[in-house]
């Protein structure tokens, strides 16, 4: 169960698509009142898409355009956020920034790009969070991140990417262990490849044939899962990355 008092911020909520809004919808079917951050998104769909859940669902709703690798971020955020909706119970470190490289492109800018999205501003939002919360007096709180499967097999030619989101994990854990006595638990969910409107069709056909359970992962399966990380029952579970994708192996 998710309270009603409860206010979720989700990060990199740019598209119909992506996990980012399915994780929007999802919470605010349990309740949850509902913060999300963009960034180069069509103005029109954030719009509609701020009405559909408040309308839908009944939920409280705000949004904020937000380039993440500004180093105030996550103070900028959360001030919006306490403004507008109050102090946030739940985040949801969903955005990302990935390019191709290998380590034939791999450069100074190119790392520097990922860091200040994938770790920075996960981290920065991640403690600013925690920090606020106690100063609050609030007793359950919610971090959950966004991870890859980097660390269950090579990721070729996303060098960066992997490295940065592979530091998330090491993040996740050390976290964890500080907030617990605050009430806050911290996990990361690693959804496998998921087909948020990136893939071609020949990507697909080919993954698929790698999913055990026959067919691609979907934003829905991985909003579900952090759904539930964000809920009461879901009290007993930090520290853990949970790997959450369908059987899918590896070749």
């Amino acid at each position: 169960m998710i309270t009603s008092e409860s206010i979720a911020l989700v990060t990199g909520v740019s598209h119909s698509q992506g996990i980012g809004a399915a994780s929007c919808i999802e919470l605010a079917k349990k309740g949850s009142s509902i913060f999300f951050t963009h960034w180069e998104a069509e103005d029109k769909w954030v719009e509609t898409f701020q009405q559909e859940l408040i309308d839908k669902y009944g939920v409280r709703c705000s949004n904020m355009a937000i380039d993440l690798s500004k180093s105030t971020s996550a103070v900028d955020i959360l001030n919006r956020v306490m403004d507008e909706l109050g102090l946030p119970t739940i985040l949801v470190n969903n955005a990302a920034h990935s390019t191709r490289d290998g380590y034939k492109k791999l450069d100074a800018k190119t790392l520097d790009d990922h860091y200040v999205v994938n770790m920075r501003a996960t981290f920065l939002l991640s403690v600013e969070f925690a920090k606020r919360f106690e100063q609050e007096g609030k007793s359950m709180g919610r971090i959950i991140n966004m991870t890859s499967g980097q660390a269950l097999g090579p990721m070729t030619e996303e060098l960066a990417y992997a490295a940065t989101k592979g530091a998330i994990s090491a993040f996740t854990l050390s976290l964890s262990a500080e907030v617990a006595p605050l009430g806050i638990t911290v996990n990361a969910v690693n959804p496998g490849p998921t087909d948020t409107g990136w893939m071609t069709e020949e990507v697909k056909e080919d993954l698929t044939k790698q999913f055990l359970s026959g067919r691609m992962g979907m934003p829905k399966d991985a909003a579900r899962l952090i759904s539930f990380l964000a809920s009461e029952e879901a009290e007993w579970i930090t520290g853990q990355v949970i790997h959450s994708e369908g059987g899918f192996l590896r070749s």
